[in-house]
């Protein structure tokens, strides 16, 4: 069984209290931060690369967003339609969308056929289901375009405590200051 934690940052928009909140999602995963991306379907494209040439499929995905990211079934992999892409390439895998207040459902955005070979392995709601198994791959899509700069600055800096040692040498690389993982939170948060 292989897991995936997919986070968007524009999950915590309206939300109090958002780096606490994704500090404690992070402890939870218990497991470094793998990627971090600008636009979703380039989280896709990674999950499939790292698992495609070993023949591994992921059993689930707990999509953190404040999108459900089916809004089309188009070819082209893109930053509405890459979960339905994910579960059409891997057709045992079950997704729940973590999500407070949803706008919309993929119902409403995909055939009747295709939705309803879908929906028995999507899920939604507010909290992550008890029996959610703990992720083997972390991915955070920063999304800039939906999310408020200080909003964003104040979640990276909390990310930057869980990011996985690759991105500690990548972000030495680029001058920045090197990161830690850490499995607790900020002091004082």
């Amino acid at each position: 069984m292989y897991s995936i934690l997919d986070i968007d940052l524009d999950y915590f928009n309206l939300m109090p209290d958002a780096a606490h909140r994704l500090g404690q999602l992070l402890n939870w995963a218990a497991c470094p931060v793998s990627m971090v991306v600008e636009r979703h379907n380039h989280a896709f494209a990674r999950w499939r690369k790292k698992w495609q040439g070993n023949g591994i499929t992921p059993s689930h995905i707990l999509h953190v967003d404040e999108h459900h990211d089916m809004m089309d079934q188009r070819k082209q992999t893109n930053i509405a339609n890459f979960m339905f892409h994910a579960m059409r390439l891997w057709p045992q895998c079950r997704v729940h969308w973590l999500v407070q207040h949803p706008i919309d459902s993929p119902g409403m955005w995909l055939e009747d056929e295709t939705w309803k070979s879908l929906r028995r392995r999507f899920s939604y709601g507010p909290n992550r289901p008890a029996w959610w198994p703990k992720p083997d791959i972390v991915s955070v899509c920063t999304s800039p375009e939906f999310v408020e700069p200080n909003l964003a600055a104040e979640l990276m800096e909390v990310l930057s405590e869980f990011m996985a040692d690759y991105h500690k040498g990548k972000n030495a690389e680029q001058g920045a200051p090197p990161v830690r993982y850490s499995a607790g939170l900020h002091s004082g948060r």
